[in-house]
């Protein structure tokens, strides 16, 4: 009795918040249902999947949550700040010929590609979930400082706008290095409403394609939803993306549970060099929306992949496992799939075809057994 009350008690003090914060970003409007209606996921009520999704999150389930929460606390957080390397500007922009990569954590990748620096869900703020009444802390101290040591960014893209992915003191930080933004259909109005300017930005519905800088940019479907406050929930698209040259493929999986999507984008796009698979906060009531491990390298090998690098780890607490758990497991089954994996430490800049042997640098955080 006392936990449902104390739900309904923050329920009502999220909405509160919602109501006065820069963080909730641009309210839909039905307006916007205009430009949607084009879209073949769009119900014209909101987006959907092409697989039935559900999540079991309720009243009911969630008291046990919060409890398991609380119980296992301290294996799901490292021993210690997890380090990110400065960035090495040299080896990152030397040989523009030959593509590279730096992972900070989580979702957030800055790829260097035909000599272009594009920046991909570039979530570098400390807390993840900015309007609860609890933050939920990033296993780095002082990641936003990074912003001020990457060089000029080209372009940016967000696959969906969860606060773990979409973070308005990063963006604000952000924007005087940006030059143009590809965001998937009906992010751009949370992108407006922090000041970016309408025409710096492009929004991407699932399969459509763009060329930047000889550079093939396609927005592939997920599985997964969206939403950032109570009434906006699939008010905006979710998906993954592809790069293409004419040497070099590179496929994003986004936020998602397992699905034919990942035969469907190997079969129209693949094979690729480097595939960022999503590895991390699963749960039995939202499998449909994220993806267990040995999933995650399946979908490596549907889409063609010659490397996984797991990401979505690493940088927050979102469910319930040990915080290093999913690499684990990833790296156990790309083995027995005899697949190539690049595990980098944060801030370590990758170039293509010259990864290292995976050195287990986490196991340095992981909690001991007492």
């Amino acid at each position: 009795m006392y936990i449902a009350l104390s739900v309904v008690v923050l329920l009502i003090f999220s909405f509160f918040i919602f109501l006065k914060t820069k963080q909730f970003g641009g309210r839909y409007a039905k307006r916007y249902s205009e430009v949607y209606k084009h879209s073949h996921q769009w119900d014209k009520k909101q987006f959907l999947n092409n697989e039935f999704t559900s999540m079991g999150v309720n009243l009911k389930t969630l008291p046990g949550l919060i409890v398991q929460q609380i119980r296992n606390k301290k294996l799901r957080l490292p021993e210690g700040d997890l380090p990110i390397l400065p960035f090495a500007k040299d080896t990152f922009t030397n040989d523009v010929h030959k593509p590279k990569f730096v992972w900070y954590g989580h979702s957030v990748v800055l790829l260097h590609i035909n000599g272009k620096n594009i920046l991909i869900d570039p979530m570098f703020g400390p807390n993840a979930a900015p309007i609860a009444p609890t933050p939920n802390k990033r296993f780095s101290k002082d990641s936003l400082a990074v912003i001020d040591q990457l060089p000029p960014i080209d372009l940016v893209l967000f696959t969906h706008d969860h606060y773990d992915h979409l973070d308005y003191a990063s963006l604000q930080k952000l924007m005087p290095k940006v030059t143009n933004y590809f965001v998937a259909l009906g992010v751009r109005r949370h992108l407006e409403y922090w000041g970016v300017a309408s025409d710096h930005i492009k929004e991407f519905d699932w399969w459509q394609e763009t060329l930047f800088e000889d550079i093939q940019i396609t927005f592939t479907p997920s599985r997964h939803f969206s939403g950032r406050g109570i009434f906006d929930r699939g008010k905006s698209l979710w998906g993954g993306w592809v790069f293409k040259t004419k040497e070099t493929a590179i496929y994003w999986s986004g936020d998602g549970g397992y699905g034919q999507h990942f035969k469907e984008i190997g079969e129209r796009l693949g094979p690729f060099d480097w595939a960022f698979m999503e590895c991390g906060q699963y749960h039995s009531l939202w499998h449909q929306i994220h993806m267990y491990p040995e999933e995650s390298v399946q979908a490596g090998q549907d889409v063609g992949a010659k490397r996984l690098v797991p990401v979505h780890w690493a940088g927050f607490a979102l469910a319930l496992h040990a915080w290093q758990e999913p690499v684990e497991h990833f790296l156990v089954e790309a083995q027995q799939k005899h697949i190539p994996v690049c595990v980098p430490q944060l801030g370590e800049v990758v170039v293509m075809n010259e990864e290292n042997e995976v050195v287990n640098w986490w196991e340095e955080y992981v909690v001991k057994n007492t």
